[in-house]
């Protein structure tokens, strides 16, 4: 393992994929705050008197995909 950390430091590899990593993580949060909005969307539609929780829910787990992208996002741009 070490000896492949050695390569991948000595092609200098991680400045080449480290923006389709940061790019990686923006899809996936995007897709998952799409989907947390669908799903809440559709839970208010059936259940109306529930939407404040919901929407409570909803926004705590957006702000964490968002924390860790944020995180994530860091991390690639560090490789460069």
């Amino acid at each position: 393992m070490l000896a492949f950390i050695t390569l991948l430091q000595a092609i200098n590899l991680g400045s080449a994929v480290a923006p389709i990593g940061a790019a990686l993580a923006v899809l996936g949060a995007a897709w998952g705050i799409g989907k947390i909005g669908s799903n809440a969307l559709e839970a208010m539609a059936r259940q109306p008197e529930a939407a404040g929780s919901l929407q409570t829910a909803m926004i705590v787990a957006a702000a964490l995909i968002e924390g860790a992208t944020l995180f994530a996002i860091v991390v690639c741009l560090m490789a460069l």
